[in-house]
């Protein structure tokens, strides 16, 4: 989607929030740049991941692997947990809604959506890297 995203296409970026939104239709060049690094780095964990299973990945030391696949992990779970404590926040009215996400719906498509498939990825990261090390 990052990708998808930084090329110009609009599908599903109002999920994301009206004030990306917005920033998506000018083609903001930050935003436009930040999008485009994000896709690397998922392209980079998706290689971390395929390292632990496939031959190519015995070239690089095991304890790369381990240590990529175990920070890749923590770090999805610290950002999941970390937004839906933001975004439960929101959505309970303790804390405003920044212009960035612009709306309740926008909340909700980060509760429902966003953040646990950030918390998915974290467990299954981690997940692998526990197998990995057996």
């Amino acid at each position: 989607m990052s990708f998808y995203w930084a090329a110009g296409g609009l599908f599903g970026v109002e999920t994301l929030g009206e004030g990306m939104r917005e920033l998506a239709l000018a083609r903001d060049p930050e935003i436009i740049g930040i999008t485009w690094i994000t896709g690397v780095l998922k392209v980079g964990a998706g290689l971390v991941a395929l390292s632990l299973v496939q031959s190519w990945g015995r070239r690089i030391p095991r304890w790369i692997r381990r240590a990529a696949t175990w920070g890749a992990g923590l770090l999805f779970i610290f950002y999941a947990v970390a937004n839906l404590i933001q975004h439960g926040s929101m959505a309970a009215g303790i804390s405003s809604i920044p212009d960035l996400l612009g709306s309740m719906t926008a909340v909700r498509w980060h509760l429902l959506f966003w953040d646990p498939f950030w918390l998915l990825g974290g467990i299954l990261f981690v997940t692998s890297a526990v197998q990995f090390n057996r």
